[in-house]
C-alpha cells in the first residue's frame, strides 16, 4: 500500500481478527489510515506501547513494549529509561507507521501521558472511571461530578467514552509538575469525589470490594503508564473506538462507552472538514498548571 511516500507491505488482509464480526485486519488497516487525520495528534511524540492480535482478539494478546529489529528504518523511536534497564519505543508521527503498526495486528496503540522531550513531565492527567456493575449512569454522574470539581479549581476537563465499559476524564497540563505531584494531586481529587457520594464511588484497588460502586482509577497517572488514546481501537466485540465527547452528550440516556466503533465514526466526524466536528480540537490551548488548583483544592 502507497501511504504518503511510503510503501507499506500488507500481509493477509483477509484475516479475520473480530471473529463475532467478520472485521478483517484489511478494515483494521483501513480504520487508521481513514482516521489518520484524527489520531495522530494523540500519538505525537508520545512513547508507544502495542496491544497485539495476531491471532484475533480472541487469540494470546502481544504487549510490546520495545520496537522490533525488523521494522523499517523510517518508523521512529525513542529509547526511554525503566528500571533495570532501557526500552526502544515505538513513537507514531505519521500515517505510514500507522498503516504498519496496524498490518501487526496491532489493535490498540497505547499512549504515554507525557511526551519524549520531557518524560517525566506528563501533560495529560486522568480519571478512569470504571464501573463495577451493569449500570452505566454512575460513570455518567461521577465523570459530572470530575467535571464540576475541575471548574470549582479552575481546571479544564475532557471526556471521551473508553470504548470499553467506562468513561476516561482528561484534564490537559502545561508540563509544569512531574509524574509524582501528579499523581498526588488526581488521589485528592478522587479522595473528594468519593467523600462526596461514597455510595456510588470508590478508591478500592480490589475489585471483589468495589461492589457496584465506580472505581475512579488515577494509576496512570504515574511515569511509563499508558492510555488507550482517543480513536483508538479496541479489541472488543463489534470494534468499538475511545470517542471525544462533548459534555452535553452525557445528557444523552443512549450513551454507551462501547457505542462507537469502526463503522460508524466516520458518520459522527464527516459533518463537517478535518477536525470541525472534533470535542478534543482545542485541548491543547487549554493546558494549565496546578499550581493555584492545588490551592484550591485544600481549601475544599
Amino acid at each position: 500500500m502507497r501511504v504518503a511516500t511510503r510503501d507499506v507491505k500488507l500481509t493477509r488482509p483477509q484475516k479475520v481478527l473480530f471473529p463475532d464480526d467478520g472485521i478483517t485486519k484489511g478494515e483494521i488497516v483501513e480504520y487508521y489510515r481513514r482516521i489518520a487525520g484524527w489520531i495522530l495528534p494523540q500519538l505525537h511524540d508520545r512513547p508507544l506501547t502495542l496491544e497485539r492480535y495476531p491471532d484475533g482478539i480472541q487469540g494470546p494478546r502481544i504487549i510490546q513494549k520495545s520496537a522490533s529489529a525488523y521494522f523499517p528504518k523510517w518508523i521512529q523511536t525513542a529509547t526511554v529509561a525503566k528500571i533495570g534497564g532501557k526500552v526502544r519505543h515505538v513513537v507514531c508521527e505519521d500515517e505510514a507507521t500507522l498503516v504498519y503498526l496496524a498490518n501487526l495486528a496491532c489493535i490498540t496503540p497505547h499512549i504515554w501521558l507525557s511526551r519524549i522531550d520531557k518524560l517525566d513531565y506528563p501533560d495529560q492527567m486522568v480519571f478512569d472511571l470504571d464501573p463495577s456493575g451493569t449500570e452505566f449512569a454512575p460513570v455518567v454522574a461521577t465523570a459530572k461530578a470530575t467535571r464540576e470539581l475541575m471548574e470549582e479549581i479552575g481546571l479544564p476537563a475532557y471526556v471521551k467514552t473508553t470504548g470499553s465499559r467506562g468513561l476516561h476524564v482528561v484534564v490537559p497540563l502545561e508540563r509544569r509538575e512531574n509524574f509524582e505531584s501528579v499523581r498526588a494531586f488526581s488521589r485528592e481529587v478522587a479522595e473528594l469525589l468519593v467523600k462526596q457520594n461514597p455510595e456510588q464511588r470508590t478508591l478500592e484497588q480490589r475489585k471483589n470490594k468495589r461492589g457496584e460502586r465506580v472505581f475512579i482509577d488515577i494509576n496512570r497517572n504515574a511515569y511509563a503508564q499508558t492510555i488507550a488514546p482517543a480513536y483508538a481501537v479496541r479489541p472488543r466485540a463489534g470494534a468499538p473506538v475511545s470517542a471525544p465527547l462533548d459534555w452535553n452528550e452525557l445528557e444523552d440516556e443512549e450513551l454507551r462507552p462501547d457505542g462507537f466503533n469502526i463503522r460508524n465514526i466516520f458518520e459522527r466526524l464527516k459533518r463537517g472538514p478535518l477536525k470541525s466536528e472534533d470535542p478534543w480540537r482545542d485541548m491543547a490551548s487549554s493546558a494549565a498548571s496546578l499550581k493555584q488548583a492545588s490551592q484550591k483544592l485544600r481549601r475544599l
